[in-house]
Parts: C-alpha cells; sequence; structure tokens
C-alpha cells in the first residue's frame, strides 16, 4: 500500500512519534525512554524521539545483516532500479518533507529545506543509475593466468548525521552504499529525527525489510554502540572534529573503513578584476545566510581585493540586510532560526569574542516582529570588518551566520591568508583572469574549489575536504567505489 504525502507536518509527527525503524516496521524503543523535539521557532514540543540504545543497536545490525546477504546476492542494475525507484517516490513527498524540515530545523522552507527535499530525491535517481559502474578489471599479470578484480559490498554500514541538512547528508550515504549492495543502519541527529525517519519508511514501500534501518538517540547511548558493533563494517559521519576524532579511535579499534565530514572555514576570494555584482551573489548563497551560516561549507572567510573592499561590504550589507526573518513555515521567510539554544549561545558567544578582540561588528537584517518568534533562537547576521588572522573568529569554526571579511593588496598574500587555516573543506575564488584561475584551483588547499561560483553539494560532484575537514569522498561515482565496496583480486592458472 502507497503512502500518501501529508502536507501538515504538525499532523505527521504523531505518526512517527517515539519510534525507530527496524526491519521494516516502526518499533518503540527497548527501554521506553523518550526525548522531546522542539520547534526552534516557537520553543515548542513537536513530538518525542526515540531514546536508542546499544540494545535497538544491537537489534538493528542483526535485521541489517540478515538483509545483506541476500540484497548483495541480487544483480547490482536490480539494487539500482530500486534505488533509483526511491528516489521518484520521494519526488511526490518533496513538499511534505520540505514542510517537516522546516518545522524541526528552523531552515525557511521556501529558501532551504523545500530545496534540500528535492536534492535529496535526485541524489538517490542518480545513484541508482551507477549500478552498472560496480566492475572490476581484467590484469596483464601474466599470459598463462587470467586475473582480474572484483567489487564486493563491505557489509553492514553505520551511518551518523547531523542537523544541518539531515536529508541531503543521509542521501549521499545511504544511497551508495544500499546500490554497492550493503545494508545501512542510521543514526539521526537529535534535532531533526522524524524528517529522516520519515524518509526511511516511505523507501520501505520499495526496498526489502532490513536493508534500511533507523535509530534516533544521543552520541554515546547510540552513536557509540553503532560504531563500535561487530557487526559494522564501514562507518561514514558527519559532524564535528571533536565527535569525528571519537568515531575515527572507535573504528581503528576494529581496523574498518570510515568517511569523515568535518567542517570548515571556507575562504572565498574576490580579485580586483572580479565581477562585483557575481562576487555578492556568491558571498550571500556561499556564506549560507539562509541557512543561518549552518553549514561546514560556508564561506565563511571573505577575503576582499583592497580596492573593491569598501564597495563590497556597504552592497554585501544591502543585501543581507534585505533578507527577511521571520517563521520558518511562512513563504515571505528568508532566514530562519538557530537549531537549538546551546547553538545560539555558542554563536553570540563568538560575536563577543569577535567585537572584544577588536574587530568591528555590522549587525544586518532584522528580528521578526512576532512577539511568539523574536526572543525565541533568532540570531541577525553579522559581518566583522577590520579581522586580523589570528583572531578567533577568524580561525574557528562557527557554524552560525557570522562573516569575517579581510583586505588583501596581491594575489599571492590572498593565497596565503585563504590557506592559513586547519580546516581545507571548500573555497572559491572569483576573477575574470583564466591564468589566476587556474593558479588558484591549483593552490588552495580545499578539496571542492570553485571559480566565480559557489554551488552546494549536488550528485555527481566529488565532495570532501583535507587537513581537519575530514576523510574520503561523497556523492560520487568515486565515493561508492571507494567508499562502500573492497576490491578484490582473483586468479586463475591455466596451464
Amino acid at each position: 500500500m502507497s503512502i500518501r504525502p501529508v502536507l501538515d507536518p504538525f499532523a505527521l509527527v504523531p505518526e512517527l512519534d517515539s519510534r525507530h525503524l527496524i526491519n521494516g516496521e516502526l518499533v518503540a524503543p527497548i527501554s521506553g525512554k523518550c526525548f522531546d523535539v522542539f520547534n526552534p521557532a516557537t520553543g515548542k514540543v513537536i513530538g518525542k524521539a526515540a531514546e536508542g540504545n546499544a540494545r535497538d543497536v544491537d537489534l538493528a545490525v542483526m535485521a541489517a545483516k540478515i538483509a545483506q546477504k541476500d540484497w548483495a546476492e541480487r544483480p547490482a542494475r536490480e539494487r539500482g532500479k530500486l534505488v533509483a525507484e526511491c528516489g521518484r517516490v520521494l519526488t511526490a513527498h518533496v513538499e511534505e518533507l520540505g514542510r517537516l524540515i522546516a518545522l524541526e530545523s528552523g531552515k525557511a522552507l521556501r529558501t532551504e529545506s523545500r530545496v534540500e527535499a528535492s536534492v535529496l530525491a535526485d541524489m538517490f535517481v542518480f545513484f541508482g543509475g551507477l549500478a552498472s559502474e560496480l566492475k572490476g578489471e581484467t590484469v596483464p599479470f601474466n599470459p598463462n593466468m587470467m586475473t582480474l578484480t572484483t567489487r564486493e559490498p563491505v557489509g553492514v554500514v553505520g551511518a551518523i548525521i547531523p542537523w544541518n541538512v539531515p536529508l541531503l547528508l543521509m542521501a549521499i550515504k545511504v544511497a551508495p552504499a544500499l546500490v554497492a549492495g550493503n545494508s545501512v543502519v542510521v543514526k539521526s541527529a537529535e534535532d531533526t529525527p522524524f524528517t529522516v525517519l520519515r524518509v526511511c519508511q516511505i523507501m520501505q514501500q520499495v526496498l526489502p525489510k532490513g536493508v534500511l534501518n533507523i535509530l534516533s538517540g544521543f552520541g554515546p547511548g547510540c552513536g557509540g554502540p553503532l560504531v563500535e558493533h561487530k557487526d559494522v563494517k564501514k562507518v561514514s559521519f558527519t559532524g564535528s572534529v571533536e565527535t569525528g576524532r571519537i568515531v575515527y579511535r572507535a573504528a581503528a579499534e576494529k581496523l574498518i573503513p570510515v568517511t569523515l565530514e568535518l567542517g570548515g572555514k571556507s575562504p572565498m576570494i574576490v580579485m580586483a578584476d572580479a565581477d562585483l555584482d557575481k562576487a555578492i551573489n556568491g558571498a550571500v548563497g556561499g556564506m549560507r545566510f539562509t541557512r543561518q551560516g549552518q553549514s561546514c561549507t560556508a564561506s565563511s572567510r571573505i577575503l576582499v581585493h583592497e580596492s573593491l573592499h569598501d564597495a563590497f561590504v556597504t552592497r554585501l550589507k544591502d543585501r543581507v540586510n534585505a533578507l527577511k526573518m521571520g517563521d520558518p513555515l511562512d513563504e515571505e521567510t528568508d532566514i530562519g532560526t538557530i537549531i537549538n539554544r546551546k547553538q545560539r549561545d555558542k554563536i553570540c558567544g563568538y560575536i563577543d569574542i569577535g567585537e572584544q578582540q577588536g574587530a568591528t561588528k555590522h549587525e544586518l537584517s532584522a528580528l521578526p516582529a512576532n512577539d511568539s518568534l523574536k526572543d525565541r533562537l533568532f540570531v541577525r547576521p553579522v559581518i566583522f570588518t577590520d579581522v586580523k588572522p589570528d583572531h578567533r573568529i577568524a580561525r574557528e569554526e562557527i557554524f552560525g551566520p557570522v562573516a569575517c571579511i579581510f583586505k588583501f593588496k596581491t594575489f599571492e598574500e590572498a593565497l596565503e591568508l585563504a590557506n592559513d587555516s586547519d580546516f581545507g573543506l571548500a573555497a572559491t575564488i572569483w576573477t575574470t583572469d583564466l591564468k589566476t584561475a587556474l593558479q588558484a584551483t591549483k593552490r588552495l588547499d580545499a578539496g571542492f574549489v570553485q571559480v566565480n561560483q559557489n554551488l552546494v553539494v549536488q550528485p555527481n560532484l566529488s565532495y570532501g575536504g583535507v587537513k581537519l575537514s575530514g576523510l574520503g569522498k561523497e556523492a560520487s561515482l568515486e565515493s561508492m567505489l571507494e567508499h562502500y565496496t573492497h576490491k578484490k583480486t582473483i586468479i586463475l592458472n591455466m596451464e
């Protein structure tokens, strides 16, 4: 029986309340424990999420392990067709999922949440079409020996996702893992458990039971046991550097492969010859102001040539001032809320530190006029000028709507500033000179470099960073082959 879209997110939550999804069924947590999930815009409880523990993890992993054997035996193209069909089914639920993620994450429906739901569906269709690429090679080792390689699934994959773009980041883990013949256990973020649970529920119409399972809970009680479980053979994690190190150490104890996407402090270089209109648009979009800056690829360090600096700052302020903050479910809203009070306090703390260290604060846009909203988790976007490279706001990931603008004189100075970071996820260069653009793409220390644009993660664009930004690639054919299969070498002696 098909699942029909439910456009009222408040009506949808009760169906998902206090449940995991294990072996194709919505089930209560074994301990009976649950925790509140809040609407960040109003502070009201919208429902309760199941609090998973090691026993729930064991149940989900066992279901996944049993299901994975038959799933891996299916022809790769058949798996691909089913995963692509998941994408087509999810397309019918884009509006529903967009509204639900806006409710629990505080991201504006029009500018962020609906877009994310669309990319989710597209990612499953994209990876479904790559099933035929799960092929090996013949190796000219010896004329009397037939030597070849094959790609085989790793087994049960543990996928741990964050709250900022949970649909997209779930898709870039789950889709390639499934196509490659693995089964998956997802651990959702505490703040945004319902939308990803709904996605997995919808996909059960297409997938065999047990192939995709999802748990909610906290890191130590649920995420830790998932990473440490003896039958989990691969972990893909997106989150903070601190937690990434914990995941990496636990996986190292079992000697299993890990993909880590841990954040960034991405530079945006605006050269003197840049198209200023395009660069301003790139700064607004690249800083992810409509996502409240809660993005690991946010262009939070903007380096502007001294000849353009003042004009750039003035025009960027005008553009951000024009963005409207408000109810995430309101179609007129451009900017929603910060995810929770802890994150809001962290962001505000960094803003205070920036001023204390001597940077000049430009506070932009305006808090919502609605009294029921303005005292909640809204934070006005901030641009800092007069920032020094050693300021904390210039070096540490704030994960909020705070951008630092630097002034530079030469291309070499700009590159030195851009690369002076512990992170290396993304970077952009804005110039009309081809030589400058090519030199920058070669010399910038980042895994995802763009010229005169600032796209978010897209299907078929290999995505991942260097340095403290993590290990491995996602969203591409490379990610499926290198991170969700292992290569087996086979030699047939024909003498």
